[in-house]
């Protein structure tokens, strides 16, 4: 990683089986980044919906990268390989699921602290909850945050605007 990263291309994080993944391969696309948790209430809705947003917008550049974590109410315990299962078999879901972090606090991975060091006015700097979206433009720039309780399919024409589906000013 650069000392100062100026996108999310700038990062390597760890996949959910502990192998490095650097986020430059994801460069030209959009990205949806998402901490996740299997026992969150919001958890049966998200993974739903980001299912859906995916299938949806996969072949025409966009991404979801998904971070367990298990910060908020002990909603997220299980080892990876329990994560991905349940995320796979109850969900089928096809997006990566990289290793369990933290979102908030002196040990938050390090894409995370990017990724709050933007202008959020109201949000501040630490993430509320299990489900917190960052919306990422094709050149690794955060563009826009949502609360966790913001439905992943309420964001749709965001998505469309950034890979290029809907004029900006729609």
């Amino acid at each position: 990683m650069a000392n100062h990263p100026k996108s999310i291309n700038d990062f390597t994080v760890k996949d959910s089986n502990g192998m490095d993944v650097d986020l430059s391969i994801y460069n030209g696309k959009v990205l949806l980044v998402v901490n996740v948790a299997s026992k969150c209430g919001l958890t049966n809705s998200n993974y739903a919906e980001l299912n859906q947003l995916r299938a949806k917008y996969k072949d025409q550049g966009f991404e979801i990268l998904a971070f367990p974590c298990n910060q908020f109410g002990d909603e997220e315990p299980g080892s990876n390989d329990q994560i991905l299962e349940f995320v796979c078999t109850r969900f089928k879901s096809e997006f990566p699921i990289f290793d369990k972090i933290e979102v908030n606090g002196e040990n938050s991975l390090s894409l995370y602290k990017f990724l709050k060091s933007g202008k959020w006015g109201i949000f501040g700097d630490d993430i509320q909850w299990n489900f917190a979206k960052f919306l990422v433009d094709k050149n690794g720039q955060p563009v826009q945050r949502y609360y966790p309780t913001t439905s992943p399919l309420t964001i749709e024409r965001d998505v469309q605007k950034l890979i290029g589906l809907l004029d900006a000013s729609s």
